[in-house]
C-alpha cells in the first residue's frame, strides 16, 4: 500500500469511526483493505453488495426473535455453509470480513458481522453479543432474547449452552451484564485485537501488528497502552528513534500515576537509541 493510500483509509477509518453511527460493515472492510493491498474501493463496493444480495434472500418471517433466527441459520448456516473450525483460527483472513464472505469461513466474531449485517439489511432486531472468548449473535428484546452462534452454522443457543461457553473459556460463570449488545466500535476494538494476537505468535508478521494497533488507536477512547504497544513494534521493525519517541509519550502519560513504570519505559527507549550506535 502507498502512502496516500494508506493515508486515505487511515483517513477514513477514524472519519467513520468518530461518525454519529459508525458503519460497521464499512469499519470491517477498512480493516481488511489494511490487510490485502488487492481490495480496493470496488472490491469494498462489491462485499456491501454481496450483503445486500444476502439479505434479499432471507425468506419474509413476521414472527418474533426464534423466527428470525431460524430464517439467518436456514439461509447462511444450512443454504450457505458458513460457518467455522478450529483451523480458522490460525488465518488472518479469517478475521478479513471480504474473505469471509468469500471462503464463507471465519472466526466466531466475522461470522457475527456477517449475520449481524445480513439481517439487519433485512429488517430484523439483531446485534453482537460479546460473549467473552465467543462472539455471538442475539436477536431480539433481552426479555425475549434468542441467541445463535454463528460460528456453528446458527446453532441456537440455550442459556446453559451459553454458560458452557463462557465458563469454558474463562472458568467464570455467565453474568447478565455479558448479553448486553454489543456497540459497533466494541466489536471493531476486539477484531483489531484479534489480528494484534494472531501477529503476536508470528514475530514475522510485524507490519500485521503495527497497522493493527495503529488503526486502533484512531478508535475514540482508545487505551493508553497502545502507544507502547506501538513503540515497541516500531523498534522491533528497526524504526529505532520512533519507537522511542512513542514510549517516551507514553512514559509521560503514565508517570502520574506510576512514577516507577514511566522510568522503566524510558530506560527501554534510550535502549531502543542505543541501538543506532
Amino acid at each position: 500500500m502507498s502512502g496516500l493510500e494508506r493515508a486515505e483509509l487511515r483517513r477514513r477509518f477514524a472519519e467513520e469511526a468518530r461518525s454519529e453511527r459508525p458503519d460497521l460493515s464499512l469499519l470491517c472492510l477498512l480493516v481488511g483493505a489494511a490487510a490485502d493491498r488487492t481490495l480496493d474501493e470496488a472490491g469494498m463496493d462489491g462485499a456491501q453488495v454481496d450483503l445486500d444480495a444476502l439479505a434479499g434472500r432471507v425468506p419474509f418471517r413476521p414472527g418474533g426473535p426464534l423466527a428470525w433466527a431460524a430464517a439467518l441459520r436456514e439461509l447462511l448456516g444450512e443454504r450457505l455453509g458458513f460457518g467455522g473450525s478450529a483451523a480458522d483460527y490460525e488465518r488472518l483472513e479469517s478475521s478479513l470480513l471480504h474473505r469471509v464472505l468469500e471462503r464463507r469461513r471465519g472466526l466466531p466474531i466475522l461470522l457475527s458481522v456477517v449475520w449481524i449485517e445480513v439481517a439487519r439489511r433485512a429488517g430484523a432486531p439483531v446485534y453482537g453479543v460479546a460473549l467473552p472468548g465467543h462472539f455471538v449473535v442475539g436477536f431480539g428484546p433481552r426479555e425475549e432474547q434468542v441467541l445463535v452462534d454463528p460460528f456453528d452454522g446458527g446453532r441456537v443457543l440455550t442459556g446453559r449452552d451459553a454458560e458452557l461457553l463462557v465458563t469454558g473459556t474463562t472458568g467464570s460463570p455467565l453474568e447478565p451484564s455479558m448479553l448486553e449488545p454489543a456497540g459497533t466500535l466494541d466489536v471493531v476494538r476486539r477484531i483489531l485485537r484479534n489480528v494484534r494476537a494472531w501477529a503476536a505468535v508470528r514475530p514475522e508478521r510485524s507490519d500485521v501488528a503495527l497497522w493493527a494497533v495503529e488503526l486502533a488507536l484512531l478508535l475514540p477512547s482508545h487505551p493508553a497502552r497502545l502507544r507502547y504497544e506501538r513503540g515497541q513494534l516500531l523498534v522491533q521493525r528497526g524504526e529505532f528513534v520512533q519507537g522511542a519517541e512513542e514510549m517516551e509519550e507514553y512514559a509521560t502519560l503514565v508517570e502520574v500515576v506510576d512514577e516507577a513504570l514511566a522510568e522503566r519505559i524510558r530506560q527501554e527507549a534510550r535502549g531502543a537509541r542505543a541501538l543506532l550506535n
